[in-house]
């Protein structure tokens, strides 16, 4: 019977890299800051005909380029103020209000499930706008005709009509290159 030899390579591990974000998108797992103001509902004619301005959070270029931001601080003056995430046509995007967590807290998993437990109960409740409470963090679930992604939020600050202070972490953001659809998607239907 023959010996058996066995040849290991040891090859030096290199430092593991971080995949490069395209131009264009949003970096993951980094936690920003931006400042949202005024509320876009409580603006003069004159701010009105410049677009959605600072009251919106677009997180990439296209959504830039298509004016179609995903998050936008809203309410009229004087009234509730509120985060609105679904703005036009086909956009089906969802927000939940998690609570006063920490933002460092909230992963990708627990943005759907926050408090733990197997009951109904303690999943994400989603809607398509949430009021705005100081030190309460959100999920927004992103689902547009072309992007598609999941990202938290904590409000830092907030000034009625005036601004939100937020520091935000984007889990997850993908750009949808349509290849086929159903037909006959209607609202109305």
């Amino acid at each position: 019977m023959r010996p058996t030899f066995f040849l290991a390579a040891f090859i030096p591990f290199a430092h593991a890299q971080t995949p490069a974000t395209p131009p264009g998108l949003p970096l993951l797992r980094a936690i920003k800051t931006a400042t949202l103001s005024p509320s876009y509902s409580c603006r003069s004619k004159q701010e009105f005909d410049k677009g959605y301005g600072n009251t919106a959070l677009f997180l990439s270029t296209p959504g830039v380029e298509v004016n179609s931001p995903d998050l936008l601080f809203n309410g009229a003056c004087g009234s509730e103020n509120y985060f609105d995430v679904s703005l036009a046509g086909d956009e089906m995007s969802l927000i939940a209000d998690l609570g006063a967590v920490p933002i460092e807290q909230v992963t990708a998993q627990k943005a759907f499930h926050m408090m733990g437990g197997t009951m109904g109960r303690n999943f994400s409740r989603f809607a398509l706008a949430a009021k705005v409470e100081q030190g309460h963090t959100y999920a927004v679930v992103v689902n547009q005709a072309d992007r598609r992604g999941l990202f938290v939020f904590t409000v830092d600050e907030y000034v009625p009509d005036r601004k939100v202070v937020i520091r935000y972490d984007v889990k997850n953001y993908q750009i949808i290159q349509l290849v086929a659809q159903s037909a006959g998607f209607d609202w109305g239907k």
